[in-house]
């Protein structure tokens, strides 16, 4: 629980963050390419596909900071969180690769003991993890309703320096 109360705490202070993020001019990619269902962020995670439930999928653009959410749902859930500052359309939002860019991206997985519910067991790797670029969000289509792209990136546990490498990334995500 310790650790989440630290990331939600980074991801705040991240959020508030008024520091304008590079993208390129690229297009952000084919939106053919875009897989994911409706309301839903698929991935594979070291090879094995993890998608989200609709339900608990969201996109968040406020103040030019847009935040990608998606969870698994369940006693033992899977979640990709991505954030974006200085959001400013279709593009191509690097992960890491220096000292101004502040996009971050994090993969989750929670386990839940029924017997004991209270106590959680919540892993986070989390992107960027060092000064060099590790991934990439790709917007290809975002309107007044719903936002599409693809992402990928490596991530790292900060207690064991475990990698976890997150490919094939899409999303389909109404606001």
């Amino acid at each position: 629980m310790r650790h989440f109360k630290n990331f939600m705490m980074l991801f705040m202070a991240l959020t508030l963050v008024t520091f304008t993020s590079c993208s390129s001019d690229d297009d952000g990619g084919d939106p053919a390419q875009t897989a994911a269902s409706p309301g839903t962020i698929t991935a594979k995670v070291n090879g094995t596909t993890v998608t989200s439930v609709e339900i608990a999928t969201f996109a968040t653009l406020a103040s030019g900071n847009l935040q990608i959410q998606g969870n698994t749902g369940g006693t033992s859930s899977k979640a990709f969180v991505m954030n974006i500052v200085g959001f400013d359309g279709e593009g191509t939002y690097p992960l890491g690769g220096g000292a101004n860019i502040f996009n971050v991206a994090s993969y989750t997985t929670t386990v839940v003991d029924l017997n004991d519910p209270t106590n959680p067991e919540v892993r986070i790797w989390q992107a960027p993890y060092d000064d060099t670029q590790v991934g990439e969000i790709n917007i290809s289509e975002v309107t007044e309703t719903k936002i599409k792209g693809t992402f990928n990136f490596s991530a790292k546990n900060g207690d064991d320096d475990s990698i976890r490498n997150i490919t094939e990334g899409s999303f389909n995500i109404d606001f």
